[in-house]
């Protein structure tokens, strides 16, 4: 896929999909709190699954769950704790992390269950 800007919103697509093929129930996909977005929020008959989604095209050179770094895995914790108290939520949180490779020959999906927790 040669164009950059449509390669995020692509593989979000894709990973809603995984997920609702998975039987996840989507929620919110790029739910909003303050400039922080969290691509897709998820739940299962366990868990919120609040989902970071990173695209690249074949060839990369790190792989995109190295683009999840702390101090963006705080910014979506904080966004997360936002969503919890707006909405009420009781169940368990969990932080995934979905990479979407796509290539010309497909798609290669990764799902990281619990790639990261909340530290106090």
């Amino acid at each position: 896929m040669s164009d950059t800007k449509g390669l995020g919103p692509a593989g979000e697509e894709i990973a809603a999909a995984y997920l609702a093929g998975k039987g996840y129930s989507i929620r919110h996909r790029n739910w909003r709190s303050g400039r922080t977005e969290i691509d897709i929020i998820a739940e299962n008959n366990c868990f919120i699954v609040f989902a970071e989604v990173k695209t690249r095209s074949s060839g990369y050179w790190v792989h995109p769950s190295e683009a999840v770094n702390v101090p963006k895995q705080r910014t979506i914790i904080f966004a997360a704790s936002n969503y919890i108290d707006t909405y009420g939520i009781t169940r368990e949180a969990r932080f995934d992390i979905i990479t979407v490779i796509i290539s010309e020959a497909g798609h290669e999906i990764d799902h990281i269950e619990g790639a990261y927790y909340p530290t106090m």
